[in-house]
């Protein structure tokens, strides 16, 4: 059983992470380019037009969790791969070893849960993921833009974890519990990682003009909400396919 598995958590991870890494050449690729502009300095002054010159997939990166890539204090710069074919694979690599993590924690969750699955229960499993994961902390810490002026990265992370596990643990009452009390306590453990509040920095801004950045949280949101849909729904079909479940 635990060879089945991992086999559905592989194929299943390897199948997103390819989608996705494509689907960004049109969603969240050219958006991160343009905004690497800015950051660089070298887009100029005003609010130029967006560039929809993706360059491949060079730049594409999967914000399931949120936050910019931060800088070396001391001025030096962070390790990056070259832009080309060397980014691409980079990024295609990364989008497949997160779909399969991803894919790993959904079929155990599903194993566990012990009902047989398929295709499309896969994709509420899916869709619960995202809310998990993009949607309920976006409200705190939407995805960012290279350029962004955001709050401490420890910080940030910690609240994610704190919103992700809250939400998860809110969705399980509300959904999978079997006490009359268990949806009440769902919605307040929903609430509570906002009502906490999210970190946020002293001051607001950044090189990127905010017509730039919404884009991006909109791209970024529908291209994470259509992951893990198919993540899902390639999950429950394989699952039921090598019976991961009996009947």
């Amino acid at each position: 059983m635990t060879i089945r598995i991992f086999t559905v958590a592989l194929l299943a991870g390897l199948a997103a992470g390819l989608v996705v890494s494509a689907m960004q050449h049109f969603t969240t690729t050219p958006i991160i380019l343009h905004a690497e502009q800015y950051e660089s300095g070298s887009a100029g002054g005003g609010h130029a037009s967006l560039n929809l010159d993706a360059r491949g997939l060079g730049g594409a990166k999967l914000f399931l969790a949120h936050g910019a890539a931060e800088h070396a204090q001391d001025g030096a710069e962070p390790w990056a791969p070259e832009d080309g074919i060397e980014r691409t694979l980079y990024t295609v690599l990364a989008n497949v070893l997160t779909g399969m993590g991803f894919a790993l924690v959904l079929t155990a969750v599903m194993f566990m849960r012990g009902r047989p699955v398929d295709g499309r229960q896969g994709v509420v499993w899916g869709l619960a993921g995202f809310a998990i994961v993009s949607l309920a902390p976006s409200l705190g810490l939407p995805p960012e833009v290279p350029g962004s002026v955001a709050a401490e990265l420890n910080a940030r992370q910690i609240w994610w974890a704190f919103c992700a596990v809250s939400t998860a643990a809110g969705l399980a009452l509300m959904f999978l519990g079997n006490k009359s009390w268990m949806p009440a306590i769902g919605v307040l453990a929903l609430l509570v990682p906002h009502i906490v509040g999210a970190p946020h920095p002293d001051e607001m801004g950044g090189a990127v003009p905010p017509e730039l950045a919404a884009h991006f949280v909109a791209a970024s949101l529908v291209t994470a909400a259509v992951f893990w849909a198919f993540l899902g729904w390639i999950t429950g079909t394989l699952a039921k396919r090598f019976q991961l479940i009996a009947d």
